[in-house]
């Protein structure tokens, strides 16, 4: 009786462990879903910007149509990425894009005094520092799941349920890695 007794205690912790492991990494799959819907909104913000950046760009700028249409085309490629690899790489072109718009708007010193450009651009900023955040925050969220659905004994519930680690958000985009280089 009392071997009996003791093997359903076992049976009865081993449920409870299994279920709180559970449990804790389905909480950590729906964090990496909402880190992941986060970067997708700031993404939609700068998506939505670009246009009326171009706009107001296309009227100073005559000689800097292929930045203008590499950014449409990276934007609608960007929009239309599915995958996290895929998005990030098509982020990446894009962001090297924009970034080409930058360095081109110096040699514009009217639109760099125009107050709807300047408004685009300051709010473009602040989205692009908001898609760093999140992406990070992401990749946190990215990293403490994958650890934990490798780690023993987690990995053994992971394993049961099929638990997949998830993919990081990385730019791949060799100009957005590269250090600024300063001249003076």
């Amino acid at each position: 009786m009392i071997t009996l007794i003791v093997i359903l205690a076992i049976i009865l912790i081993l449920i409870i462990w299994s279920v709180g492991i559970y449990n804790a990494l389905i909480r950590l799959r729906n964090q990496v879903k909402n880190g992941w819907s986060q970067i997708d909104v700031q993404l939609k913000r700068r998506h939505d910007l670009i246009p009326n950046l171009i706009e107001t760009v296309k009227g100073y700028m005559t000689h800097e149509r292929e930045t203008l249409e590499n950014i449409t085309a990276y934007r609608s490629k960007a929009m239309s990425a599915t995958g996290i690899g895929e998005k990030a790489q098509a982020e990446g072109l894009l962001g090297g894009a924009l970034g080409q718009l930058q360095v081109a708007v110096e040699a514009y010193p009217d639109l760099k005094a125009n107050q709807n450009f300047l408004s685009l651009q300051e709010e473009l900023s602040s989205t692009e520092n908001k898609i760093s955040f999140a992406r990070q925050s992401y990749n946190d969220q990215v990293l403490f799941f994958n650890n934990k659905i490798q780690m023993f004994p987690s990995n053994i519930v992971a394993g049961m349920f099929s638990f997949k680690e998830e993919e990081f958000f990385e730019i791949e985009d060799p100009a957005e890695k590269a250090v600024p280089k300063v001249k003076f």
